[in-house]
Formats: structure tokens, sequence, C-alpha cells
């Protein structure tokens, strides 16, 4: 020790390291660090499973809170006090929506008898063409129908157990709509103090930096529910109009399945045309059925070619692939729900992450996340053009 040398056992341990060849010595220390990041994000992600009856909940009112949040301001103001704001929001957007819930119901149960003539009339159309075109046998056809309907007496316990799981699910469902409707009251009544108090458990030397990222994180959320709801509506009424051209029954109800289904980017695009070209087709046949497709790819292009690069802009913009990817991430992991949100999470994430890299002395005050051009940060380099004279 007094030569200066290290201990014989650090010797011999520096020795055994410079054994190891340096392209391993890096692997396993990118190796163990990458194993510690993804128990890391089991751990959350099983958390987030074993508490999925409050995470849902949560976030989707966060989502109803980012659209009436807009709202919400509008009338603070013009000087009507938050509270009431706060009220007249969500009042209005009750009514609406059950006005909107009773008028499909309605729709739906005045066309019920006429797409039940329809169909049996379609299926008469197909039966006809199994015996005249395909030589099929009266005998077949029948034996086919009894052979479904035998399935469906055997499996009746498991159909009875469905239908239980189904009313038990009912139950939660609602369970989880008070829990959203509570949750949204606060969030829109006093989000940004639960922000504030939230924020003080960050350091305080970069306090104002996640501040910042956290804001913009919530503008672009604003931004994107904004956009959306927008492009749902313009996607509902351009569907809906094109299926009253043709005369396809239940027109409002799938309009109102387009709609909801918007929120959803991609697949609820693709799963609701998929309704409703399938309805057309046992109904109308396979002519309205092509002509109902024609109408759903043009507005799905209408949709993904002008409507989303105008009103989302550059701050929530997103890769395809990423989108298609978070869709796929969000469904594996939480099903519709986690497909739902996965979006939004990444427009939260994107805009959060590009803040806390590009932002250059923020000031949490001077954002305002109700406007969507906050989502982008004040000093992102691929923002900003090149002055005359400067390379």
């Amino acid at each position: 020790m007094s030569d200066g040398q290290p201990p014989r056992f650090l010797g011999e341990e520096s020795a055994t390291t410079a054994l190891v060849p340096r392209g391993l010595r890096i692997s396993a220390a990118f190796a163990w660090r990458f194993l510690v990041v993804i128990a890391a994000l089991y751990v959350i992600l099983w958390l987030i499973g074993r508490l999925s009856v409050v995470v849902i909940p949560v976030s989707i009112a966060l989502l109803l809170a980012a659209l009436g949040a807009p709202l919400v301001g509008h009338l603070v103001n013009i000087k009507v006090p938050r509270g009431l704001a706060t009220a007249i929001v969500l009042i209005g957007g009750l009514a609406v929506l059950g006005g909107l819930l009773a008028f499909v119901v309605i729709q739906f149960t005045d066309g019920l008898p006429q797409l039940q003539k329809q169909v049996n009339d379609s299926l008469s159309q197909v039966r006809d063409f199994l015996i005249n075109d395909l030589h099929l046998r009266q005998e077949q056809i029948q034996q086919f129908i009894d052979n479904a309907i035998g399935f469906l007496q055997n499996n009746q316990a498991a159909i009875t157990t469905n239908a239980l799981t189904t009313a038990s699910t009912v139950g939660e469902i609602l369970t989880g709509f008070l829990l959203t409707l509570f949750v949204t009251i606060f969030f829109l009544a006093g989000g940004d103090k639960i922000w504030s108090f939230l924020i003080l458990a960050v350091p305080g030397y970069v306090r104002d930096r996640v501040d910042v990222a956290g804001r913009r994180g919530f503008a672009s959320l604003v931004s994107y529910v904004r956009a959306t709801a927008a492009v749902a509506v313009v996607d509902a009424v351009g569907i809906g109009i094109g299926l009253w051209i043709v005369q396809v029954p239940l027109v409002v109800p799938l309009a109102t399945l387009v709609f909801l289904s918007a929120f959803v980017p991609i697949l609820g695009a693709v799963v609701a045309g998929a309704v409703a070209v399938l309805v057309a087709l046992v109904t109308n046949g396979f002519i309205t059925a092509l002509i109902v497709l024609g109408i759903v790819v043009l507005v799905m292009q209408l949709e993904s070619h002008i409507l989303q690069p105008l009103l989302l802009g550059r701050a929530v913009k997103l890769h395809p692939l990423a989108v298609v990817l978070a869709i796929a991430a969000g469904l594996v992991v939480a099903g519709i729900a986690g497909a739902l949100l996965a979006v939004p999470l990444l427009a939260v994430l994107n805009a959060g992450i590009r803040s806390l890299i590009h932002e250059k002395d923020p000031h949490p005050e001077d954002v305002d996340v109700l406007h969507e051009q906050e989502a982008a940060p004040n000093e992102d380099p691929s923002e900003v053009e090149d002055e005359p004279g400067t390379k």
C-alpha cells in the first residue's frame, strides 16, 4: 500500500477485466442496462394492468378535459366563473351525447323491420343462387342450417356465461363512466392547480423545463383531440350522405359508428368502413356495396391527405408508421382502450420530449396550453430558418 500499488485483489480484478474483449464488455454493459429498462417497463405495464379500472377512466377524462378546456377557457375569458363554466360545458356535452344516443336508438328501432326484410330478401337470393347456379340440393342447405342451430344449442352454456360476463362488463363500464365524469370535473375546474402540485415532486433545478414540457404535451393533446373531433365529424357526414344517396338502411347509426371509430386512427376507419360495406352488401346487393366501398375510400383519402395535415399541423404531426405501431402495441397491452389512448399518448410524449431536448430558458407562464402552436418548443432547430448570410 505504501508504494502506491493497488491491493492484490484489485490488481487481479483489473487483470481479469483486461482479458475480456472490449466489445464484449461494452455489449455486457448495454445488455444489463437494457434488461433493467425492460424490467422497469414490465413493472409499469403490470401496474397499469392491475389498476386499469382507474387508469383508463383517468386517461379518458384527460382526453375529455383536453376537448372541453378551450370551451371552458372561452367562457372564463368572458367573465363566467370557472365552476359555472365547467358545469355548462359538462351538462351541454352530456345533453348532446344523450340526445345523439337516443336519436340513434330511435333510428335503429325504426329501421330494423326494413333491415330484416332486406336481409331476408338477400338470403333468399343467396339460397336461389346456391340451388340454381351451384346446383346444391335443398337438403344440403337445410342440413347446414340445422348444424348451425345445433351448434348454438350445444354451446348454450358458454353463450349464457358470456352473456353474464357481458352484464358484468356493463356494470364496470357504468362505474368507469361515473369515475371518468367525476375526474373530468376536477380536471376542467382546477387542472392547472393539480399540475402545479404534481410538479413539486420534480427537483427544483429542472422544474421549469419539466413544467414547460408537460404544458407543451397537454397543448399537443388539446390540438390532437380538437382536430380528431373535427375529422370525425367530416367522416361521419361524408359517409352518411353517401349511404343516404345509395339508400342503405340505418344511415344514422352507421354514421355515428364512423364518428366514434374515427377517434382510433387508421384501425377505426377500416372497421367502420367494413361494417358499412357489409350492411350495404346484405341489404342492397353487390353493386351497392362496391359504391359504398368507393365512398369510404374517397372519404378516407380526403381525411389522410387534406384534413389531418391541415388540422393537426406540424406540432402534432406523427409518422404513419409510428401511429400504426402505437395502435398495435396499445391493442395488445390494453385492448380497445389501449388502441384509443395509444396515439394521444404518443403525441404527448412527442411534444414533451421535443420540449426537453430543444427548449432553452423556458418560462412556464408563457405557455398557453389552449393554443395548438404552443405544442412546439420555441427553440426547435428544425423550426428555425437560417438567417440571410448564414450557412
